[in-house]
Parts: structure tokens; sequence; C-alpha cells
């Protein structure tokens, strides 16, 4: 304590004044600090670094009381501006950071969880005009599961992207009507069911079973939302040191701002008017989110409950059902998926935790592999890469070894087929391999996906969708490594390849000598638009359909239930059929069969003027019209396309013939500009044609769409036996005569191209 002088003040050469203690020059202790432009901070000193608690008054007004550290507001504190806003909670490096509970200048409140100034985590946010929302939060937006109540009584309980509705939820009215279904950028899009006030339902635990609220791309509507709206930053500053300062508008990037504004809310209250969201048997208002009022009120089996399908909030297509046929369309599937689990043998294998351990594996020996090749220099590839002798092998002891880290899984010996090989295709298919690996192993990790493979495979995917991984069998490994080498000159020669794009090849051995072979693939559904339609397509008629009571948004469909026939660009079918011909014939070469056409429809609704709608009678409640959404070809500006997360990136920008020749790119309202590949962002009118399979209950309100499509190759892992395939084409009475293509690499390929050029006719 001997070198703390103690002065009654000192006044520095730029105006500022300082009094209290000092230790070798420096404010150390407790002391005031008078900045020029009058701001005074009063409180703890350590080496002319404002330190411990304090107070600190800025020239305009604002106040913060608490915890400082190194210059920093740091700790728990409370700032105040006077407008009438202030926060009280932890903060770091002047910033908000932690817990802590905001009243906006308009009495608008939020207290939850912080990050870097801006709400991020779990949080309840208070409108002044009663409207509340309770869930998660990132970057300020509310993102992911959350539940949002009006001061009308309605409530929506379900996913949320940047502020909108956006992925599954179920949307609750006052009369106790209910929908539950999925949204788009806060737009109902896809399938839903909605449930007229009165009506017998599912409890909520089986909605939140049946929805998983697994699908997190999801926004609100128009009038919800929560976009901050950027006010007048302060500029008050605060000095770090003597004679520093530090621009508070820079510190807290949100403390001046103003609240969301819930006038522009409660101004637009009508655009989320329930009479818009059904065009019948349905009112404006709600129930409590945890109270099943309208369970006790009829539980008459003969309901009518009706199905229907949105695109971009408009109805394309319902169907009315008695909630008795839906009850047992519910039980049915749940039977199905059972059976489908008892026979699966890769399931029995991993029951309870094993399939996590798996998936703990997986990334270790990815991350293993990856790291260990990423350093060789660059060369092209040599004859000794291929094969089964060409791979890197590594045992992995839960302690550790010279080689390997410690981990929280069980024993278990890797192998990493063909390294150099793959490590080129990455490279090939122009994956970085540090994006590889956050994608594969970052500490999200993998998810695995509800429902297995017809094979029995296990199906894993990445937590930024970009990647598939799929348990092969042995057979299928063997097939392969055995075509690899003319894969691997097959993707070099044609970068607009529409077959699977593989990037690794593994495999775990567990104790007692249980393996289990992976292969990593790229997601050709990676994309920001809702796939609305997945089918998978042979061009073949037998057992090619879908049992409509097994049908829900996430099933792929086969050739039979494929009731759209898609009109492209004259130069992009061309393009595609080119391609899909080049394709087969490398197959062929191969002898491969049964591989099919896996096609995924983006639908955009028709262009139109809509009337709210209320009633049986459909009384017209108003006009609203909707912004466009049509998609759009335009010249190709590769300087101003939208970042695409999918591994997209390889391939030729197409020409299209309606531009001129010119090279395209597809500006999709409300969501980018994308590059227009083979096989991804391609833009078609898709026809509906009549199908038989409709019931009278049905009914489709449009003809034709604009689509955006995506589409690969995929099982061309498939074993070409010609004995056994002709045995069982003969001896099973499921197959008809004229399916003998079926055992012909040849015939095969030829029927493929030909059903092809029916699902993308030329225009007439």
């Amino acid at each position: 304590m001997d070198d703390i002088e103690r002065l009654s003040e000192k006044t520095f050469p730029n105006g500022d004044i300082y009094s209290g203690d000092f230790k070798e020059l420096l404010p150390n202790g407790k002391g005031k600090y008078t900045w020029s432009d009058g701001t005074i901070y009063e409180g703890d000193w350590e080496e002319g670094k404002m330190t411990g608690k304090g107070q600190i008054i800025w020239s305009k007004g604002a106040k913060y009381e608490g915890d400082f550290s190194g210059g920093y507001l740091h700790g728990f504190g409370t700032f105040t501006i006077p407008e009438g806003s202030f926060y009280s909670g932890n903060w770091r490096m002047n910033a908000q950071y932690g817990i802590g509970r905001k009243q906006y200048s308009n009495f608008d409140t939020y207290e939850g969880s912080w990050k870097e100034g801006v709400h991020d985590g779990c949080g309840m946010y208070c409108w002044r005009g009663g409207n509340t929302y309770i869930g998660h939060w990132k970057a300020g937006k509310m993102s992911g599961r959350g539940v949002m109540k009006w001061v009308n009584g309605d409530l929506f309980d379900g996913l949320w992207l940047n502020g909108f509705r956006h992925g599954s939820g179920i949307y609750r009215f006052a009369d106790g009507g209910y929908y539950i279904g999925t949204w788009s950028r806060g737009l109902k899009d896809g399938n839903g069911t909605f449930y007229p006030a009165g009506s017998k339902h599912p409890t909520l635990n089986k909605w939140s079973r049946s929805l998983g609220y697994d699908d997190g791309k999801n926004f609100l509507s128009h009038n919800l939302s929560l976009n901050s709206e950027e006010g007048s930053a302060p500029t008050q500053s605060v000095k770090r040191s003597l004679s520093e300062k530090i621009s508070i508008g820079g510190i807290l990037k949100k403390t001046g701002q103003k609240s969301h504004d819930s006038s522009l809310l409660d101004k637009n209250q009508n655009l989320c008017d329930p009479a818009r969201d059904f065009t019948c048997h349905e009112s404006s208002g709600m129930s409590s989110h945890t109270s099943d009022e309208g369970q006790h009120e009829v539980h008459d089996n003969n309901t009518l409950i009706y199905e229907r399908e949105y695109l971009q909030d408009i109805l394309i297509k319902e169907r009315v059902r008695k909630y008795a046929e839906l009850t047992c369309k519910t039980k049915q599937r749940k039977t199905f998926n059972v059976k489908k689990a008892i026979r699966s043998s890769c399931l029995d294998i991993f029951k309870g935790n094993r399939s996590y351990y798996l998936m703990l594996n997986l990334q270790l020996g990815i991350r293993y592999t990856v790291g260990k090749i990423t350093p060789v220099p660059m060369r092209e590839v040599r004859y000794s890469d291929f094969g089964d002798r060409a791979r890197i092998r590594m045992y992995f002891p839960r302690k550790g070894s010279q080689f390997t880290p410690p981990h929280y899984s069980i024993d278990f010996h890797w192998k990493d087929y063909c390294p150099m090989v793959f490590r080129n295709l990455r490279e090939m298919f122009k994956l970085d391999a540090a994006e590889y690996m956050m994608s594969m192993c970052g500490d999200d990790g993998l998810r695995e996906l509800a429902s297995p493979g017809k094979s029995g495979s296990i199906f894993y995917l990445s937590h930024d969708d970009r990647f598939v991984i799929k348990t092969l069998k042995k057979s299928e490994l063997k097939v392969l490594l055995k075509m690899l080498p003319k894969y691997y000159e097959h993707v070099k020669e044609h970068e607009n390849t529409l077959i699977t794009k593989f990037f690794g090849l593994h495999r775990i051995t567990l104790r007692g000598g249980r393996k289990v072979r992976f292969v990593v693939m790229g997601n050709m559904f990676c994309t920001e638009l809702r796939v609305h339609r997945r089918y998978d397509l042979k061009g073949s008629t037998v057992g090619r359909i879908t049992n409509k009571d097994k049908i829900d948004q996430t099933t792929t469909l086969k050739d039979l239930d494929l009731s759209y026939e898609f009109h492209m660009d004259k130069f992009l079918r061309e393009s595609l059929l080119e391609q899909i011909r080049l394709d087969c014939e490398f197959l062929e070469s191969q002898q491969i069969i049964d591989y099919s056409l896996l096609l995924g429809v983006h639908l955009r609704a028709p262009e139109q003027k809509t009337l709210l709608e209320t009633g049986d009678d459909a009384i017209s409640q108003g006009e609203l019209t909707i912004p466009p959404t049509r998609p759009i070809l335009v010249n190709h500006e590769p300087n101003i396309l939208s970042k695409t997360p999918g591994p997209h990136s390889r391939g030729n920008v197409l020409r299209a013939y309606s531009l001129g020749d010119k090279e395209v790119d597809l500006l999709v309202p409300g969501t980018g500009r994308f590059r227009v590949q083979l096989g991804v962002y391609m833009p078609a009118q898709a026809h509906r044609k009549p199908h038989h399979g409709e019931a009278d209950s049905e009914y489709e309100r449009f003809e034709d769409y604009d689509a955006v499509l995506f589409m690969g190759i995929i099982d061309i892992l498939q074993e070409y036996n010609v004995k056994k395939k002709l045995e069982h084409a003969y001896k099973s009475l499921r197959y008809n005569p004229l399916e003998i293509s079926v055992v012909d690499p040849k015939l095969y390929a030829k029927r493929f191209n030909n059903f092809l050029k029916t699902v993308f006719p030329d225009l007439p």
C-alpha cells in the first residue's frame, strides 16, 4: 500500500480529470474519472483500467452500474437510457451475454439468454399489446422450437427460422380448431390436417411425437417479423483507460435501438386472420395451450377431418375424411414401421446406445483419416490407389493411444478404403477438406434418420444436411470397389454427371468382430427450398405404387404415383436427357441394374388474387394480392448468386434456349438467386395428368404449376446376377413377363431412358 498515492485531483492535457488513488502514475483503487465531454466513471480501478464495481454516466444521460473488468462492462450490471429502455443482466466485453432482462422504451420486454448483444438461446418476448413468444432465438430472431400466443387467443407451437414460422407446427384457434402442418417463411407450405372446432383430435403429446420437430427451417408470417428495427444508436462513449475512448454505439449494439415493432404487428394483425388460413368451417379464436377443451366436446368418429396441401399459403388439394379413417391410417403406419424394424438386421445390431456409439466412431475415424491424407501433396491417382488393399487402418481404444485420442465410445477398429481416390474425388467435387470435417465431425454431430431403408440400412445426415451416410452390405461394398476406377474416370470426364457423388468409404469393426460398412454421399435435397414431392423412378410398373394410407410428407413416391409431366426449356431438356444417356451407358458397362432417378420437386402456387374465405358458402371476406412467386430464368451473374449449403458447386452453368443460348441463373422470389445446373435448381412447368388413384373425396385445384427440380441417379450398387434374377423373374407371381428387362443391363438402361423421356416430354 506504500506505493499508492492519493491525490485530490489531476488534470490531463486533453482536459480529462481524475481524482482518487494512483499506483505508478496509473489510476488504481477507488477513483472518479471525468472526460472532457462530461462522461463520468466512479468506482474501482486496477492499473489504469476500470475493474471491479463501478458506475458510469454518459453525457447524454445513459447510465451503467455494475461490474467492470479490464475497461469493459463485464459481469453483472444494469444499463439504462433516458428514453426509458433498461437492461439488467450479464455482460461480456461490453455486450449483453448470458441471462438478462430488457425493457424497451415502448414497454416491450425480453427475458432470457443473450449472446453478443442480441437474443440467442431460450427466452420470452412480450409485446406491449399482449402477444407473447416463448422459445428459442438465434442472432436476435426467433429460430428453433417456440410458442407464440396472440392476444386474441390464437397460438402456434412449432418451428421458427429468422422470425418466421418455418417447418412443422400446430396452429390452435380460440374456438378449439386446430391445423397441424408445415410452414415455409411464414406461409403454410406442404401437407397438413385441419380439425374443425369441437372435433375429436389427437393429444398434444401424440402431435409432438408425430411432428418430430426435426425440420428446423421455418419463418413467421408477415405481421410477426421480429427483425429488429434500427433506431438511433447512442453516441455516448466510455473510456477504456486515461484518454482512450470506446464508442458505446459499438459496445452496446442493441441497447439504443427500438424494440421489435409491436405497432406494426398490431396494424397487420388482419393478415393473420384465421379466416385466411382455411377455406371452410373455421373462425378466429383459441383455447389455452396446455388444455384440451375441444377434446371433451364431441367424440364422434364420423367427424370430418380435412387433409390439405398448401403451396405458399394457397390451398391446392384437399381430401375429406372421417376421423375414424385417419386413426386407422395412423395405426396401420405404426404397424408397418414396427414390421420394418423387426425385419431390419442392421438395427438389431445397434439397439440402445449402440447406434450413438456408431456415430461417434464414424466421426473419430473420418477426422483421423481426412486429417492424415489432407497434408499429402496432390497427385493423380495410380492403379495401386484402388482396391481393397489401398486402405488406412487404425485401432481406437477408449483410453487413447500414441496415434488416437481418448474418447467416450467403445473400442473399435477403423478401416478407410482408397483414401487417395476419395481425397481426389472430394477435390474434384470442389469440397474443401475443412468444410467436410466440420460438417461430418463438428460439435453438432450427425442425425440418425427415423426410418431405416427398405434394405435395412441405417442412414445418418450431417448436421447441415449436406451429406448422407448409409450403411452398406458387404456385396454393395464389393460392387463399389470394383467399379471405383471407372467411376473415377466417368465423373472426371463428365462433371455434369447425375450419378451419386461418393465422398468416402469406411468400415468399423466392433468388439466381437462385427463389421459395419459406410459410404458418404452428397445429399441432393440440401436446399433452401421445400421439396414438396420425392419420387423414386425406375421406369417400371410392377410394385411401383404407394399405399395412400401410408403416405406422409416424408414419403418417397414411386412411378405409378407420378401424376405430373415436366416441360423444360429446350436446351435444358436436351442437356438433361443426354447426360442421363451417358450415365446409363456407364452403368450398363459396369453391369449395374435396378438403379433409379431420385426426383425432388419444389412446386410454386400459380400467381393470382385470392379471396379470403370462410364458412360452407365461401363468403368473400376481402381480396389479397399474393406476391409474385414464379421462378424466373435470368442471365448468369456469378457475383450475386446466393450461397447454397449443398454439395452442388460442381458442374457447368447451363444455357437456356429461351434466353438466347446464354448461361442462366434461377431467381426464386423470396428465397434467392441460384446457379442452374444439371439436376440442381432446374426450372420446369409441372402439368398434372389425370390420375386413376384419386378418390371422390379428394380434389386438386390447379392443373399447372411452376416447379424447381432436383434429381440424381441412385441405387447404383445393385449386384448383377443373371441366374438369380431370371429365377426370381420367372418364379415370382408379382413379376410381369413384360418386366424381363429388369435382368438385362442393356434393356434396363433402354427402358429407363425411354421412361424419362415421357416424364420430361418435349414441348408441344
